[in-house]
């Protein structure tokens, strides 16, 4: 594989078979179904976005990474594997379902490009918050996320998530 420049766009429904590779190589302890891609790019388009070649070739594109973020309810992510049905209505909070890049592509300042795009969009809402997997507490909280108590039922679903699930929130300045 030669060296290629790589690029955040929005995603499509035809990028969710490559997602789904994706997301299946990097959480493979942690799967989720196409169709919950799929729902996510129809019901909140502006919060998926997809890591690609900056020079696309059509059907030979690669996608090395991806990420989904969509609105919810305070401190009320959906359960892993979950299809949401709609955005909440009310939804006051912005959630980083996942941010997700194939180990051979990390390292080159991806990562952080797609937290900014998701944060950009995220911005209009009072906070931002996500379900730190792997270890990643300290890769969260260079963009100014902090660990959060949470109430039972926020607890049953980071379980879901495996040992070391951490609930983070991040305030949005000047809201």
């Amino acid at each position: 594989m030669g060296e290629q420049t790589m690029t955040w766009r929005q995603m499509t429904p035809d990028d969710i078979p490559d997602v789904v590779r994706v997301a299946n190589h990097v959480h493979p302890g942690l799967p989720e179904s196409e169709a919950v891609f799929a729902e996510r790019v129809e019901l909140f388009p502006e919060g998926c976005f997809i890591l690609c070649p900056q020079e696309t070739k059509g059907d030979d594109e690669v996608v090395a990474g991806y990420a989904i973020s969509h609105p919810i309810r305070h401190h009320q992510p959906p359960s892993l594997n979950t299809l949401l049905h709609q955005v909440p209505p009310y939804a006051d909070e912005y959630y980083i379902h996942d941010l997700a890049i194939l180990p051979e592509y990390r390292a080159r300042g991806y990562a952080a490009e797609g937290v900014k795009n998701i944060l950009a969009v995220g911005e209009r809402y009072g906070s931002t918050c996500l379900i730190s997997v792997y270890g990643t507490t300290g890769f969260w909280e260079r963009f100014g996320f902090g660990r959060q108590a949470v109430d039972d039922g926020l607890g049953d679903k980071l379980r879901a998530y495996g040992d070391g699930a951490v609930f983070m929130v991040r305030e949005e300045e000047g809201l």
